[in-house]
């Protein structure tokens, strides 16, 4: 999911700066959830060793390079994150609420729906008409995506 998640944050021009969320930072937990994380991070750097990605970490350091660097100054991720990887479906829902009304300006795009065998995305029933011109415009440019790749197959 996170190296799909990564090809759409590059389809809209933006190079990719990953973060794996946990309430572990670094490895200062050693439960399953932190566990799973790390072991993530592990198989993400396998399958694409040029994202740059870090992880596991708090929210607070993954949106504040500063702070990151000061912790964990090996961190291969030298920026702010622009790509947040949740631990579970419940932590990204919870994330993407909060982001939307505390930060979002009534502007977002989302959820998206990665991994469908075509090109497929969700409106919530508190979707704005911007977020439907949002999802709208994207699921275009997905479908196009989709038709080309269709066309080089053939």
């Amino acid at each position: 999911m996170t190296a799909l998640a990564a090809g759409a944050v590059r389809r809209f021009g933006v190079i990719p700066r990953a973060a794996l969320l946990s309430h572990s930072n670094f490895g200062t937990s050693d439960a399953p959830s932190a566990r799973k994380m790390r072991a993530a991070l592990e198989l993400i750097r396998s399958l694409a060793p040029d994202l740059a990605i870090e992880g596991e970490m708090h929210g607070d350091a993954a949106l504040n390079a500063e702070l990151r660097l000061a912790n964990f100054p090996r961190s291969r991720v030298k920026e702010e994150a622009n790509l947040l990887i949740m631990p579970t479906l419940d932590a990204a829902n919870i994330a993407f609420n909060l982001l939307k009304t505390a930060a979002g300006d009534g502007i977002t795009i989302g959820p998206i729906l990665l991994g469908a065998a075509r090109p497929v995305h969700i409106l919530t029933t508190s979707a704005t008409v911007r977020r439907i011109v949002n999802m709208t415009a994207l699921t275009v440019v997905d479908a196009n995506a989709y038709s080309e790749e269709l066309r080089s197959r053939a």
